[in-house]
């Protein structure tokens, strides 16, 4: 009897299995929340500098003010960093005619001075209240460091996919839920009353260590708890939780305009999910591999009465516990690194090859979805279409692995979202309507990468190095997440440079794809020479074994959300 035997004999899809997955699931949609929360709390408003603090302009309305005191751009917009150096009081004689951005009087033919904005800025507060820009004034010299925070947000996602996956096969994924859900729930409400940009920071890291806690723990909990035949359309399922995330963001924002109470509100529910969270058990996969079967049995009878199926319960003793995770057991012996990953020749070019699909996919994806503002639409509508169009775009990329394998769908969609990116650089900026459904049609390519690349990796890689490699994947997108919004700031001085990178780094990727390994129809490979010999041509040596392959393949769907 395996394991999977177990759960079917004490409920199956039983009452348990659906209270568990939906309480577990519901805590994704606030993960998206978080993810991109930054679209609205980091929005930068229009700005322009004060006047003159020895200068009464109390007179004046504030478009004479403005007139006197900040110069046109050559848009014939107010300057958002220079102001003149004294009041221009002529201006106001000469019919509203003012310099250029370049501090030349267009009308009299004279230079004029231009200084910073030494008194401050004026934010229009129209859009949103308040936001970390205008609170902290991050524009002009220290406009980068808006980028900046969502580096640091990032960075804490990678320490916390590190962290939390050692510490959970150590602890427990229970355990570490709970401390996932407090932290998140902690930091995010240190941020909403943060009183500086580095406490601010600082939070935000705990907050993206919280998200990978919370990622890693939640659909691990949900694939240790279902049997396997079900676990493709449960992770489906928990993926577009996800989706509708983002969608909820935008409801959220629209109404909640101050960024510290938008934070509050995203941060508050995961006081309420800690104290949900209480009541889950245990996996006991992780218990018996852990030398603590009692409390392994304990669960599997817990879960056989709350599905109403109390006697077959207590045909589960310790010896048939035992003998359902021999299996298991001896597939967790041996010890193996990252560096199995490049040692042998096959190992080593697909490791490469899988790194630069899932580093540029993530690279380009928050790209694209944390610079909303510059597609010139409004910010809420445009976070609803890019959050919608991950729904048609995961049914399209799941039929296309199906029906013409995984690897022409992995290098399609990224060599199509690449060319998107690209030309979205030759359209004019005042074809809002184009250059917004090329960015969609990107997007969505990107968000099908990520559904392909996690099924994708899952099935390249051995059984007995699966969770490394996958491990190794996650740590390359966290990278290329890290990277994407620093990028932006090269539009200061070359204003193409950032889409170019944004764009043929998915194309690059898309080529690397290539040389690849289908595996559509194929069995899963157990050990590395399994992988070598498939790379070489030869037939492998190992039989197929369906119940891993569903076990390993849809374990790892399931973290299409994460």
């Amino acid at each position: 009897m395996a394991f999977g035997d177990l759960l079917e004999q004490v409920g199956s899809v039983g009452r348990f299995q659906v209270v568990h997955v939906v309480l577990l699931a519901v805590p994704v949609m606030m993960m998206a929340s978080h993810n991109l929360l930054q679209n609205f709390v980091a929005a930068v408003p229009s700005h322009y500098c004060r006047g003159h603090t020895n200068v009464s302009l109390s007179h004046m309305s504030p478009e004479e003010a403005l007139l006197i005191t900040v110069p046109l751009d050559r848009a014939g917009r107010p300057q958002r960093c220079q102001r003149y150096a004294a009041p221009q009081w002529h201006l106001l004689a000469d019919n509203g005619s003012s310099s250029s951005g370049d501090g030349f009087d267009a009308e009299d033919g004279v230079e004029v001075d231009l200084q910073g904005c030494q008194n401050g800025w004026f934010y229009n507060t129209t859009e949103r209240t308040s936001t970390i820009i205008s609170e902290w004034d991050l524009v002009c010299d220290l406009r980068s460091l808006k980028q900046m925070a969502q580096t640091v947000y990032m960075g804490g996602v990678l320490v916390g996919a590190l962290a939390f996956g050692a510490l959970s096969d150590r602890y427990g994924r229970r355990i570490l839920l709970l401390i996932a859900h407090l932290l998140m729930a902690v930091s995010g409400t240190c941020v909403a009353f943060s009183n500086s940009f580095t406490l601010y920071c600082l939070f935000r890291f705990g907050c993206g260590m919280a998200l990978s806690g919370l990622g890693l723990n939640t659909f691990s909990l949900i694939v240790e708890w279902i049997p396997t035949r079900v676990r493709t359309v449960i992770g489906t399922l928990t993926g577009y939780c996800y989706t509708i995330g983002q969608l909820l963001l935008v409801i959220i924002a629209y109404f909640i305009r101050d960024w510290r109470w938008l934070t509050m509100a995203v941060s508050f529910p995961f006081y309420v999910f800690f104290l949900v969270a209480w009541w889950f058990p245990e996996s006991s996969r992780w218990l018996v591999l852990n030398n603590k079967s009692e409390q392994a049995l304990k669960n599997l009878k817990r879960v056989a009465r709350f599905n109403g199926r109390s006697e077959e319960g207590e045909k589960i003793d310790m010896n048939v516990l035992q003998e359902s995770m021999k299996k298991e057991m001896a597939s967790a012996q041996g010890s193996y690194t990252y560096l199995d990953l490049f040692q042998t020749p096959t190992m080593r070019t697909m490791t490469i090859c899988v790194s630069a699909v899932w580093l540029s996919t993530s690279f380009a994806y928050y790209g694209l979805a944390m610079d909303l503002q510059k597609f010139g639409v409004d910010i809420y509508l445009i976070q609803v279409i890019f959050g919608a169009v991950d729904i048609p775009a995961k049914v399209v990329i799941t039929v296309t692995m199906s029906m013409i394998g995984r690897r022409p769908s992995q290098s399609g969609v990224l060599i199509l979202a690449g060319i998107t990116v690209l030309l979205n650089l030759v359209v004019p900026h005042d074809k809002q309507l184009i250059r917004t459904s090329l960015a969609v049609v990107g997007k969505g390519c990107l968000a099908a990468s990520f559904n392909c690349c996690y099924l994708y990796a899952g099935e390249l890689y051995p059984t007995i190095i699966r969770q490394t490699g996958m491990g190794w994947a996650s740590m390359m997108a966290r990278v290329g997440a890290m990277v994407a919004p620093m990028v932006l700031l090269a539009g200061d001085y070359i204003p193409w440079l950032p889409g170019v990178i944004y764009g043929g780094a998915p194309i690059l990727s898309g080529v690397a794809a290539i040389f690849l390994p289908e595996t559509l129809g194929s069995p899963l490979p157990d050990t590395i020479q399994d992988v070598e010999d498939r790379g070489s041509g030869r037939p492998s040596k190992k039989s197929t074994k369906e119940t891993i392959i569903l076990q390993k393949t849809e374990m790892n769907l399931l973290k299409l959300a994460a």
